[in-house]
């Protein structure tokens, strides 16, 4: 059984940083490609960045290309995002997924495993 468990969230102004990880249990985690998605309240969950098993690979959203960065290290087993010039827009529930695939995945069917997410808050 996977776990993947969210850390880094909190209360941010506008134009801030925060650095979102995610530790993976289990020793498949290089495996496997890594994503994160967020919600927000009445929202559907959508796709935020992922990264392909060995890291060469990452994908954005338009809406937080150039300003959020993902990246993994497999020796730790950990996935991280970080997350520049914050927008009240970005304000979500940030979750950490692990895919079906080793390569590109960036729909929510893609992926099996999900954290329980952290709570990112922008404010003004």
């Amino acid at each position: 059984q996977v776990q993947l468990v969210e850390s880094g969230g909190g209360l941010v102004q506008a134009g801030g940083s925060l650095r979102l990880s995610c530790a993976a249990s289990g020793r498949t985690f290089s495996d496997y490609a890594m994503g994160w998605f967020r919600q927000a309240p009445g929202m559907e969950r959508e796709f935020v960045a992922a990264i392909i098993r060995k890291g060469e690979y990452k994908y954005y959203a338009d809406s937080v290309k150039g300003r959020f960065t993902i990246s993994r290290d497999n020796a730790k087993n950990t996935v991280y995002l970080i997350m520049n010039s914050l927008k009240l827009e970005d304000t979500a529930v940030y979750y950490c997924a692990r895919s079906i695939r080793s390569g590109q995945a960036m729909s929510v069917e893609e992926y099996n495993y999900w954290g329980q997410g952290t709570q990112v808050t922008v404010s003004s």
